[in-house]
């Protein structure tokens, strides 16, 4: 497996505006052509950067030769400051760029999960030095919230949405009705029978994740 062996570095230096932010850095291959980073799930329901999902996001793209930077969003953990319920994150999300971008030089990926699937894309749709975005369990309803994606319209870079076909805080129809709205190019995968953290199919997650870049951009000319 390509991702055996590669050190995991804990980062100091990652600073948003209400202070430090605690990061981890699964380092990838010498030759990697982008580094990617991933959001975890929403801190007032227990998320974190070692969440399941973003653990196994992270395993798809480090398996690859991808280095991959996640991190607590403010007020989760050790980082500073407190939550700002999806304002203040979205900063957070441009520090850690703005870290990946001094660190590497190199194109962007982003992945986020629930919440941070929600507040990534809507940095990263904007940003340009992200070419390509993966959002796992987008969430329609949760934390007493509606969520809504119409940003995505004006969104033209390659998205992978991968979502449980019973999550119960992103039903099909409302889900499809918000991916159908999104600007093109775009994958949505469900899969069968997974709920909103993919409990048992993780393993699913990481192959729709590791096939996505590999027709949108490891096998594809640099972009």
């Amino acid at each position: 497996m390509r991702g055996a062996g590669y050190a995991v570095r804990t980062i100091e230096d990652l600073r948003g505006r209400e202070g430090r932010l605690e990061a981890l850095l699964n380092t990838g291959a010498k030759d990697a052509r982008y580094a990617v980073l991933v959001c975890h799930p929403h801190p007032l329901g227990g998320g974190t950067m070692h969440n399941k999902v973003v653990y196994h996001a992270m395993k798809a793209f480090q398996g690859l030769g991808l280095p991959v930077l996640r991190f607590n969003f403010r007020g989760t953990g050790l980082s500073e400051g407190r939550h700002d319920h999806g304002r203040g994150e979205q900063d957070d999300v441009r520090a850690a760029l703005d870290w990946l971008e001094r660190e590497y030089g190199l194109p962007l990926l982003f992945a986020g999960f629930s919440f941070g699937a929600y507040v990534g894309t809507r940095v990263c749709c904007e940003d340009t030095r992200v070419k390509g975005l993966v959002a796992l369990g987008i969430p329609v309803h949760a934390e007493g919230r509606d969520y809504h994606y119409g940003y995505l319209a004006d969104c033209g870079k390659p998205k992978l949405f991968c979502s449980g076909s019973v999550d119960r805080y992103g039903p099909k129809v409302k889900v499809e009705a918000e991916i159908a709205a999104a600007a093109p190019p775009k994958q949505l995968v469900w899969v069968e029978g997974a709920d909103h953290f993919f409990v048992g199919k993780l393993d699913q997650v990481q192959q729709a994740i590791r096939d996505w870049c590999a027709v949108n951009f490891l096998n594809a000319a640099k972009r």
